[in-house]
Formats: C-alpha cells, sequence, structure tokens
C-alpha cells in the first residue's frame, strides 16, 4: 500500500529528491558510456573539470545558464497557475524580434542606454507571443499545451519570412538582419574582469547574467509575496476553489501566460544583444524546451530554477569538452545523457518521494512515541 501524500521538508523537496533522482540519472548515463567502452569516471572528470575546472570554461557554463533560468522561470510561473506553457521557444524567438528592432532603431548609441529599451522590447513582444493562446485558453477552453506548441511554428516561420522578405541585410546569403554596431553591443564580462587578473578567455557571458538572477527574485516575489501570486497559485491548485473565493481563473491565465511569455522572450537579450550582435534564425537552439526540464527539476521554484540552469549550463558547456576530448562520445551521447537527466528529474520526478515520505513519517512516529 502507498504512502499518502504528504508535505516534505523544503529541503527534502527541493534539494534531497531532485539529488535523488539526478543521481540515478547519472548511473544509469555512466552505464551508457561503459557500454561503448569508455570510463563513466574519466568522462565526468573531463565534463566537470571542462565546465568548472578554468575561468573560460565557468564562462560559459554561465552564459549557457542565463538563457536557461528565463525559460525556466517563464514555465514555472505558467505552472503555478496550473498552465503547462510549452511555448518557451516561440515566445523567446519573438523576443528577439523585439531586441533586435530596438537596437536597430538605435543602433549606435551606447549599449546602457539601449539596454532598458531591449528589455522592455523583448518582454513585451514575448508576452504578445502568449497572448493569444492565453486569451483562447481562458475564454474559449482551448487547450495551452496544444496552441503554444502551434505558436512555436508560426514564430519559426513569421522568423524566416521577415529575415528574407523585410529585415535581411542586403547582399547576405544568410537570413540575418545587419550586424550591430559595437558601441551598441552588451560588453563581455571578460573585458570588466580581465583588468583583475580573471580570464575569461572567449567566453560569451555577458551582463544578462546578472539580470537572470534579478528575474528570479522577481518571480519569488510575486508569486509568495503578492496578492497576485497568492491568487495565481490558488487557481492552479484549485480552480473551482478560486471562483468561490472570488478569483476569476481566466483572468489570471491570461496575466500569468503574459508574465510567462516576458520572461520567456528576455531571454534573446542574452543572445541577441549580447553575443551573436544580430538577429538570426534559430538563435533560441531549444533553450524553450531546456527551460521545461529546468522548472521541472527545481520544483517551479527560483531558487530552484537556477540551480537546474547552472546544472545544465555544466553539461552543455562539459559536453562539448567531453565530446572534443573523448571523440567516442559524440554531441549525440552528450544529448542522451541531458535527456536521461529530464526523464529522471522530470517524467520520473515523484520516484523517489513516497519513499522520503515514509522515512519521515516513521520519524516523526518514533520521535512521537520517545
Amino acid at each position: 500500500m502507498s504512502a499518502p501524500h504528504r508535505d516534505l521538508p523544503p529541503l527534502v523537496d527541493y534539494v534531497l529528491v531532485p539529488l535523488a533522482n539526478l543521481t540515478v540519472a547519472f548511473l544509469v548515463s555512466g552505464l551508457v558510456v561503459l557500454a561503448i567502452g569508455e570510463n563513466p569516471l574519466e568522462a565526468v572528470a573531463i565534463m566537470l573539470r571542462g565546465a568548472l575546472g578554468y575561468a573560460e570554461g565557468i564562462g560559459f557554463t554561465l552564459y549557457y545558464a542565463t538563457g536557461f533560468v528565463f525559460t525556466g522561470l517563464s514555465v514555472a510561473v505558467a505552472f503555478h497557475a496550473g498552465l503547462f506553457n510549452i511555448g518557451s521557444e516561440g515566445q523567446a524567438t519573438l523576443g528577439g524580434l523585439g531586441v533586435a528592432l530596438v537596437c536597430l532603431t538605435f543602433d549606435g548609441a551606447p549599449w546602457w542606454l539601449v539596454l532598458p529599451f531591449a528589455l522592455a522590447g523583448s518582454a513585451l513582444f514575448g508576452a504578445g507571443w502568449a497572448f493569444v493562446p492565453a486569451w483562447l485558453q481562458a475564454r474559449r477552453g482551448s487547450h495551452i499545451v496544444i496552441t503554444t506548441i502551434m505558436f512555436n511554428y508560426l514564430a519559426a516561420t513569421l522568423m524566416v519570412w521577415l529575415l528574407v522578405e523585410v529585415m535581411g541585410e542586403p547582399g547576405s546569403m544568410s537570413p540575418e538582419t545587419k550586424t550591430f554596431e559595437p558601441a551598441t553591443r552588451l560588453p563581455f564580462l571578460r573585458e570588466f574582469l580581465a583588468p583583475f587578473g580573471i580570464d575569461l578567455g572567449q567566453s560569451p557571458v555577458n551582463p544578462m547574467v546578472f539580470v537572470a538572477l534579478l528575474a528570479a527574485v522577481f518571480v519569488w516575489l510575486l508569486v509568495w509575496r503578492t496578492k497576485f501570486g497568492f491568487e495565481l497559485r490558488t487557481v492552479g491548485q484549485n480552480p473551482t476553489a478560486a471562483v468561490y473565493a472570488g478569483i476569476d481563473p481566466g483572468w489570471i491565465v491570461v496575466v500569468t501566460m503574459l508574465i510567462s511569455g516576458a520572461l520567456s522572450g528576455l531571454m534573446a537579450v542574452n543572445e541577441v544583444m549580447g553575443v551573436q550582435h544580430r538577429l538570426l534564425l534559430e538563435f533560441v537552439a531549444g533553450a524553450g524546451f531546456v527551460g521545461i526540464a529546468v522548472a521541472l527539476m527545481g520544483r517551479s521554484h527560483p531558487f530552484g530554477v537556477v540551480l537546474s540552469a547552472l546544472l545544465f549550463g555544466i553539461l552543455y558547456q562539459g559536453g562539448a569538452e567531453l565530446s572534443f576530448e573523448k571523440p567516442t562520445i559524440s554531441r549525440d551521447m552528450i544529448v542522451v545523457i541531458q535527456a536521461l537527466v529530464i526523464l529522471f528529474a522530470g517524467a520520473l520526478e515523484h520516484m523517489f518521494r513516497p519513499a522520503f515520505a515514509r522515512l519521515f513519517a516513521r520519524a516523526e512516529t518514533t520521535g512521537a512515541r520517545a
């Protein structure tokens, strides 16, 4: 007979349970590496060294993690309202359009002057792309999963048309806009840290890493410290009770999805203004879908999302180093490892929860008898 559902202490819920899932994921990944004739311990050592063993690797890890924080927070906010936002990829794509329009309009202006408008533009376009699926869910009952998936494809198609027919650089063989002027591009952190003897090499980490942390704080305050956050969580846990409490679930769905889309859109600033310095096709590179795994592993809590995003940053950067040093472990193998992490941290996230619940129930019973 299975243990009844019970709330676990936050340390267990947000740390021990994900850690147990992650451990099993890496053990299974180790068996896969062992099956192709490589040493799993050596592979892990190479990954950690490549991601965290030197300053340039840390810079790349933080760069990857920055984008995952935004998309992870986007999915997490929607989760709290009972919504499964699969559209972060498309919302981030449209966010890139907002960034590009701002940067091209103010091309040549100092980056610190353009950045606030770029943040606003990316958030506005990301939220705008989330509005129609949100309205359809709230007022017409269309399932948010279906509509957001459809809008991912629509975003990709729209971007192809814009970059080929409207915004493309004349004479360019690639569908992309003109490159922004140097003054408008976000500076790399290596430029600030070099005078202090910290060499980040060619890592593209930029000031958006700090904006990502501020976004995590914002989400925490919004969800757990505001009236709207209370209403959001109420709708997510029991829409019927929310109606009896005078809360309009439709309004909560629309506003929550606007916030979720805005967070996804912010991811584009890191790429378009901070790294690519132009708008090009597929710059999101799957970060929207990774955000789903980040939110699941992070238990939809901002602190957990940041830690989970950092883990996936390690997997991306460390995986690149591993495939370089061990050609038998290809990039496809790295994708398999990432998929196993997603499987055990996402689809099987409750695998160890009943065991932890029984353990703590037994400990409480023993303490009460004593």
